[in-house]
């Protein structure tokens, strides 16, 4: 069967995918095995240095879950600040007024073009000059500028190109019964861009996710990686320390993306099921006006009743 994106593969392809797929999960097993020889060799899968993670839970109480929840925090505030504000320049920038495309243009490729842990050094050393943030506080604010800042530019990219995605109909159909750009914009083209964008505004967020580890690396952030550090080297216990918190990192990206899934489907299934009901009260209405609507036999929508005579 060929698809409108591609060929249905045949039995030589099949074959060779065959193939290819047991050469990919052969050499996945050795690397796996491989990996494995040499912790063990290394003594890195002796009982003692997984008892911290795995059995006891002072080391989770202690370090793990407060730096889990200061990059829950940090990340969440980066997207709830960076998500409307990307949407807010993404709209900027499809304006038809110069004075507001240009300098929202301006602004997002200028923070789109510097690396996030550059504008989180920045924000730090601002706070540190000419704000009175303690300095036990001032990393968190860092953290959090600095993803707000870089984010919100790529999701305002993000939220252009769904837009300018949908087909010009969309525009023009509105055009044509009256709306106004911002209703346009708002009732029109934005509900039916956003399917279309969950897929990379999630990737965006699982990468706010995972850039709050930057500031533990130069701000002393304590953020989970930083606090996987401290705990680490109290234990003495470092490959299975960040064992444990890659696999935290998964589990949180995968909740994440699982939910953006959830909301996708729930999404499209609304949009197939937004027909109209119509009430009793409607029906009533309907029969009363009928006979001018509905269409006669041998002409076009008119009044049945006039021709009727």
């Amino acid at each position: 069967m060929t698809s409108v994106l591609y060929d249905a593969p045949g039995p030589r392809a099949k074959r060779r995918n065959v193939l290819l797929s047991v050469l990919f999960f052969v050499l996945l097993l050795l690397g796996a095995w491989w990996a494995w020889s040499a912790m063990s060799d290394k003594g890195q899968l002796e009982w003692a240095k997984w008892r911290p993670w795995l059995a006891d839970s002072e080391a989770w109480t202690t370090y793990l879950l407060p730096g889990l929840a200061n990059t829950l925090k940090a990340a969440g505030l980066a997207m709830v600040i960076a998500l409307p504000l990307g949407a807010l320049f993404g709209i900027s920038r499809l304006s038809d007024h110069v004075s507001v495309r240009v300098p929202s243009a301006v602004v997002v490729e200028f923070f789109r073009a510097i690396p996030v842990l550059i504008l989180m050094v920045f924000a730090n050393q601002f706070y540190a000059d000419y704000t009175d943030i303690s300095v036990d506080a001032r990393p968190m604010y860092a953290v959090v500028t600095g993803l707000v800042l870089y984010n919100a530019s790529v999701l305002a990219e993000i939220v252009r190109a769904g837009i300018q995605s949908l087909p010009k109909g969309q525009t023009e159909a509105a055009k044509a019964i009256g709306l106004r750009k911002g209703q346009t914009m708002t009732s029109i083209l934005l509900p039916q861009s956003v399917t279309a964008m969950l897929p990379a505004l999630v990737s965006q967020l699982v990468v706010i996710v995972k850039d709050t580890a930057l500031g533990g690396a130069l701000l002393s952030f304590t953020e989970l990686l930083n606090a996987r550090k401290t705990a680490a080297s109290f234990y003495a216990s470092v490959i299975p320390s960040f064992i444990v918190v890659a696999v935290v990192y998964i589990v949180l990206n995968l909740l994440l993306t699982t939910l953006a899934s959830w909301l996708e489907r729930r999404m499209r299934r609304s949009k197939k099921s937004t027909g109209a009901v119509v009430g009793p009260g409607a029906l009533d209405e309907l029969e009363t006006i009928g006979p001018k609507t509905v269409k006669g036999p041998d002409h076009g929508y008119g009044d049945n009743s006039a021709g009727a005579g």
